[in-house]
């Protein structure tokens, strides 16, 4: 029998533990996945402190997977070993629900999560269920594959559901683990890309990251800088703060909308005369399935989009999910496990 090293959490808000396991056999439907890199999000925390309804210990989490297929269980189809493979929050839908009946797989109401459901990508090797399974192209590197599968897809996706057009004027609102990324996509899709932030201090790296204006929320009032620009058409939420949110909805043109990506307890209020007289709205964002995480690291390789990481080898995956916490990460935190 192999074995493999794994940080995993014995009990709910216990730490994060080095261990010794065995490698698991895939079963009908599952792949054996050696893991090469895994992101860590903030969504980890969730796991960590037993904040998931049902969750059973002990637990690895991560949900932020790239590696190569190193064998494929019964009825798999598709895939063999060898193949670069990623996998993120989606990880994996039962088929039958009425959400999953209408396509909504994301949206499953018994859906898997990588993690959380099953033990995840802090360890050298996982299983997967196939209907999970992203393919990476060869020329992204898995450090930078890795947080494509959950900041990347949930702002990529955001974006191109959202209806604005290339020209439009379309804001990200925070330049975080999520926001840098959606500044590069926006610029890509050939969107009049705006930048919000706090401090001046960020109007270089927004304009590194392919910004054409940079507001300072600070500094200016962000709803008039954007009506200055012609009102935007989309403003991508990216910060955990509603009243921020709040604070930007008037710089919504006409038929523009807010879409909310990052969590927040905060309500949005929003002025109701102008949502009616501008037609706009107010829209939340899943994250997506493996076939949109698959096109989001497709056209993160086209376009030439990485994340900004921070490496970590799995042996510190303690310290590393510390230093993502600090909130002082730029802006996301990877362990490598392949070096």
């Amino acid at each position: 029998m192999r074995t493999m090293k794994a940080v995993q959490v014995a009990q709910a808000g216990g730490p994060l533990e080095l261990v010794e396991r065995d490698v698991p056999e895939p079963g009908a439907g599952q792949v054996l996945i050696k893991i090469q890199a895994c992101g860590i999000c903030h969504s980890d925390v969730l796991t960590k402190e037993g904040q998931w309804p049902g969750l059973e210990y002990p637990r690895v989490p991560g949900h932020e997977i790239a590696g190569v297929i190193d064998t494929v269980g019964a009825g798999v189809e598709g895939w063999q070993a060898g193949q670069r493979v990623g996998v993120g929050w989606h990880g994996g839908h039962c088929g039958h629900c009425e959400h999953c009946r209408r396509g909504d797989f994301v949206l499953c109401q018994r859906a898997l999560v990588p993690g959380i459901s099953y033990d995840g990508g802090y360890a050298e090797f996982m299983l997967a269920p196939v209907e999970a399974l992203a393919r990476i192209p060869d020329d992204l590197a898995d450090v930078d594959a890795a947080p494509l599968l959950c900041a990347g897809i949930t702002t990529f996706n955001a974006l191109r559901n959202s209806g604005a057009r290339a020209g439009d004027v379309v804001a990200i609102l925070g330049i975080g683990g999520l926001g840098h990324l959606g500044v590069q996509f926006a610029r890509k899709m050939g969107f009049v890309t705006v930048a919000i932030a706090r401090g001046q201090d960020k109007a270089s790296l927004a304009k590194q990251l392919g910004a054409h204006h940079y507001i300072d929320s600070t500094a200016a009032n962000v709803a008039q800088a954007l009506q200055a620009l012609g009102g935007a058409r989309v403003i991508l939420a990216t910060v955990t703060s509603g009243k921020a949110m709040s604070a930007v909805v008037g710089g919504l043109g006409l038929n523009g909308k807010l879409i909310m990506v990052g969590l927040s307890d905060e309500p949005v209020e929003v002025p109701i005369a102008q949502f009616i007289m501008g037609r706009n709205s107010v829209q939340g964002w899943p994250s997506g399935t493996s076939a949109d995480s698959q096109d989001t690291l497709a056209f993160s390789a086209l376009s030439g989009i990485k994340p900004m990481i921070e490496e970590f080898p799995l042996t510190k995956a303690a310290e590393a999910y510390d230093r993502m916490m600090s909130g002082a990460a730029r802006f996301r935190v990877v362990l490598n496990t392949g070096r």
